[in-house]
């Protein structure tokens, strides 16, 4: 997977990446290689990595996803075999972003690796980008999810109803006001409840060996009997190939949180070699929890009730390996407690990530959601965060939400990953583009993502099979939705660089500069078209007086 070139300490080579066509002046650069901030003594060898990765990767959806991806499937056998293929395409994503992230180490993610691939039309690959994230980029499943599970743990077992998104809502609210009012407390908040998860986890893991070992309060479910049978039952099943794909993109928002792996570089003692074998130990090593979290869920969970426990399949779990007593309904009150975790997690980085659009000028009014004030904290941020967070909690219909929730989030993803991918490709096989990268992903693990996200981004369009209902919303509407946002992205591209600059009698251009904590960031701003003309007549002029005054001053 990694190239044998050496990943050296300092500033490389440099390539242009933006440029002002009409005067051909620089804009800026991106760095090949990376300038640490930390001393070796302090940088995280492979150990640490592995854990940092590990615990990046686990999140909520492990508890809460299995039961949609049984319900899609109908079969145990074919549901284990897609956490496995789950897996293997997370480690395909991570060698194409960490061949990008090395390659060019710098905040911002698939913004810049779209921006390095599609120079052309300018800006609109940042623009659709920003689409999906602002109004995709929720914590409504998570929120969702944290409702589910505190009603689950006090004896209540209703619906996605009012009263759970109630409790989402007011669960986005605490984290949504604990970053921007005390901010330090919220970090250290989240990366406590993380471990939460954690614990959860393993706990999960090893009640499953029990239940296997039928110590259970429920008769054997004998799941495992003929596994790889497709079944069609109460519920569940009959899915057809749109069942196997919304199954992947649960199954892929379960394993969401490797590209962190790309934001730590520049701690990493020998980034190429440490991550060349942590990113798969990682990998390896969340797969295998999480198709023994699967098994302990089907050694313990009849099919039926497995398909119709939606969100707290844990909670179910939990019930039926240890009764119905007040000390087990405490274990549900843990998942609880780390979807909390997730909620602040999730609010904290799409917050900045709002934030730095803004910055950036991407944003209408970006001079208010750029702001710090009044805690210096990114508090106008956080409350975008929250807008989308809360109408995507309360637009669905009364009824089961998580799981379209939870599609909606994904799927868009599997466009912008595709087209990455594909991007890799092109920078690869184009020798014109000059593309080098410490790190070096073999072409059939980039062809293998982006199929697989081609087969993410087209099979939702088909209609499932048989009676399969997509929990009573119509098939087609998180792949229109999903697809209409990213639309809506090209649709602002061509206001923002096109009409409203002609109306206005100005031009759109890039700049690089540096933000208050000394980090390269690109800034948009307006230039007036007089401004410009001048700027290019001056240019043509002085290079003029020059050419013809080269000998006088021996100009090289």
């Amino acid at each position: 997977m990694s190239s044998p070139l050496k990943y050296d300490h300092h500033v490389g080579e440099d390539r242009h990446v933006v440029r002002d066509d009409a005067s051909a002046e620089e804009v800026g650069v991106v760095k090949q290689q990376e300038v640490y901030a930390f001393d070796e003594s302090r940088k995280i060898g492979v150990t640490g990595a592995v854990f940092l990765i590990l615990n990046k990767m686990i999140g909520t959806g492990i508890f809460s996803t299995p039961s949609g991806i049984f319900q899609s499937t109908g079969s145990v056998g074919v549901a284990l075999m897609l956490w496995v293929i789950g897996g293997v395409l997370t480690f395909c994503g991570m060698s194409v972003f960490l061949e990008f992230g090395l390659a060019i180490p710098r905040s911002g993610g698939e913004k810049n690796y779209l921006e390095r691939a599609y120079k052309h039309p300018k800006y609109l690959a940042t623009c659709v980008l920003a689409s999906q994230m602002i109004l995709l980029g929720f914590s409504s499943g998570n929120s969702l999810a944290f409702g589910r599970y505190i009603l689950f743990a006090s004896g209540s077992e209703s619906p996605d109803g009012w009263t759970a998104r109630g409790i989402g809502i007011a669960g986005a609210t605490f984290a949504v006001g604990i970053h921007a009012i005390t901010p330090k407390w919220g970090i250290r908040l989240f990366n406590v409840l993380g471990v939460f998860k954690v614990i959860v986890l393993l706990f999960i893991v090893f009640s499953g060996f029990a239940a296997l070992a039928g110590r259970r309060r429920v008769p054997n479910p004998h799941n495992f009997d003929n596994a790889f049978r497709i079944e069609e039952g109460e519920g569940y099943g009959n899915g057809g190939v749109y069942g196997y794909a919304t199954a992947l993109l649960r199954i892929i928002y379960s394993y969401k949180g490797w590209e962190n792996a790309n934001y730590v570089v520049g701690e990493l003692k020998n980034p190429r070699k440490t991550l060349a074998i942590a990113a798969p130990l990682a990998i390896g090593g969340v797969t295998i929890l999480y198709v023994l979290a699967n098994v302990a869920y089907f050694a313990a969970i009849p099919k039926t009730e497995l398909a119709t426990s939606e969100v707290i399949v844990a909670g179910v779990f939990f019930r039926n390996v240890f009764g119905n007593s007040a000390g087990a309904r405490a274990l549900p009150a843990f998942v609880a407690i780390s979807n909390l975790g997730n909620v602040l997690a999730v609010s904290f980085a799409h917050a900045r990530l709002n934030q730095e659009l803004a910055k950036e000028g991407l944003l209408p009014f970006s001079t208010f959601w750029a702001s710090n004030k009044p805690f210096n904290a990114p508090a106008a941020a956080l409350f975008l965060h929250w807008i989308v967070t809360v109408i995507v909690l309360v637009a669905p219909p009364a009824g089961p939400a998580y799981n379209f929730i939870t599609d909606l989030y994904t799927y868009p993803g599997a466009w912008i990953n595709a087209f990455v991918g594909i991007g890799l490709l092109y920078l690869q096989w184009n020798k014109r583009e000059n593309w080098t990268s410490p790190w070096h992903t073999y072409f059939p693990i980039t062809i293998l993502y982006v199929l697989a996200n081609v087969f993410l981004c087209i099979v939702p369009f088909i209609p499932p099979t048989g009676s399969w209902t997509a929990e009573g919303y119509p098939y087609y509407v998180f792949p229109i939705v999903g697809v209409g946002v990213l639309l809506l992205g090209g649709v602002y591209w061509g206001f923002w660089t096109k009409i409203f600059p002609a109306i206005g009698g100005y031009k759109v251009v890039a700049e690089r500069t540096y933000d208050e904590e000394g980090h390269e960031v690109i800034r948009y701003r307006k230039m007036a078209a007089m401004v410009e003309a001048a700027m290019v007549e001056t240019t043509v002029l002085v290079l003029c007086y020059l050419y013809q005054h080269i000998p006088k001053y021996e100009l090289s």
